[in-house]
């Protein structure tokens, strides 16, 4: 069976690695893998020292007669069985370059929210009556998207990128380098400013914490030097114990130095990479209820799920961690565990497999 994949892997290394390394392991399950992305991208030595033939081709625009007309030529001369569509500007131009083909379209959702079927936008990519399979990245995705599918609900599916724990080996950093002292318990929040990542939860959070408790909160994410960033930090009751790191490209190794990890959003997850890389580092996760969030954790034991919004919940979680840190240590090493258990790359790319030979026979 011979598959085409086209995804844009110009991502750093790290953020791309999960679905390369799912994507590269179909081998072991009789699938053939061809990938058309930019040929500049870091991960296509990767794809090519593991026999992975890669087309130096990503469209740049969501319709291009160019890319068609690409796309199709290489579809055709390939004798692919199925392809399978990472982006909005590759699944648009697929839908059209694969028309008459007999090859099956798979495409892939990575978030829940912003796709209607009353909205027509949705027909040029995973609505589109040419799409065969809708990989989705959780089973909140699944459930969200099965709304606004017709027919079929069984084309949406799930298939969780997988990790290897030994991908993550960063040595930990000082955190005195952001002005916390030694022996602090501290909270580390990974999310770039965005109305969605819902700081302002966290914050209000703060203020329901212990006055006098050694709590530090570091923010690590691009846009917290904002004004309204500024004016939540100096209204808090933890103003001197509140840190921000701005963007940062060791973000993993800077959470593996907390004592949790909080995602306070509110709407519109997939799989966070930031609560996956907390929890394979052995950092208790705090996690809203939204996207697939909870489903990396069991509640209660690899991490604490709150519902979004609820700073009461959040500000009750962390209490509970800070004053049992021989629990907080006992979760973050089931959330570790949970990681290599339940979100594994060999368990990926085997159900991966299933999924496309399941397309390709018309099986589900």
């Amino acid at each position: 069976m011979k598959l085409l994949v086209i995804s844009s892997y110009k991502d750093t290394w790290n953020s791309v690695r999960p679905e390369a390394e799912m994507l590269i392991g179909l081998k072991d399950h009789g699938i053939e893998l061809e990938v058309m992305t930019q040929g500049d991208a870091d991960y296509v030595r990767r794809f090519e020292e593991m026999g992975v033939r890669v087309h130096p081709y990503h469209p740049k625009k969501k319709f291009s007669f160019a890319s068609i007309k690409y796309i199709r030529k290489v579809l055709k001369e390939g004798g692919f069985d199925a392809v399978y569509c990472f982006n909005n500007k590759a699944i648009c131009n697929t839908n059209f370059a694969a028309l008459g083909l007999p090859v099956k379209l798979l495409t892939y959702r990575g978030q829940t929210g912003n796709i209607e079927k009353w909205n027509p936008t949705g027909y040029l990519t995973h609505l589109n009556p040419r799409v065969d399979r809708i990989v989705c990245v959780a089973k909140a995705t699944e459930e969200d998207l099965r709304q606004h599918v017709w027919g079929n609900k069984n084309k949406v599916c799930t298939v969780y990128k997988g990790h290897d724990l030994a991908w993550y080996q960063d040595t930990p950093v000082d955190l005195g380098e952001f002005g916390i002292p030694q022996g602090a318990f501290v909270m580390g929040s990974v999310a770039n400013l965005r109305p969605r990542k819902g700081l302002p939860v966290l914050m209000a959070m703060t203020h329901q914490l212990p006055k006098d408790a050694d709590i530090h909160l570091l923010l690590v994410g691009g846009g917290m030097d904002k004004p309204e960033v500024q004016a939540m930090i100096n209204a808090s009751p933890l103003k001197g114990r509140i840190h921000l790191a701005g963007f940062r490209k060791d973000a993993p190794a800077i959470i593996a130095a907390c004592d949790l990890s909080i995602l306070a959003s509110t709407k519109r997850e997939g799989l966070p990479k930031t609560v996956i890389e907390a929890m394979v580092y052995g950092v208790a996760p705090i996690v809203s209820d939204t996207g697939g969030s909870a489903e990396l954790i069991e509640d209660g034991v690899s991490g604490i799920k709150i519902a979004p919004g609820d700073a009461n919940a959040m500000a009750e979680g962390v209490k509970r961690l800070y004053q049992d840190r021989a629990f907080c240590r006992e979760m973050g090493e089931q959330a570790r565990l949970r990681i290599d258990q339940h979100f594994n790359v060999r368990q990926s790319s085997a159900q991966l497999a299933k999924v496309i030979k399941e397309t390709v026979s018309g099986d589900f």
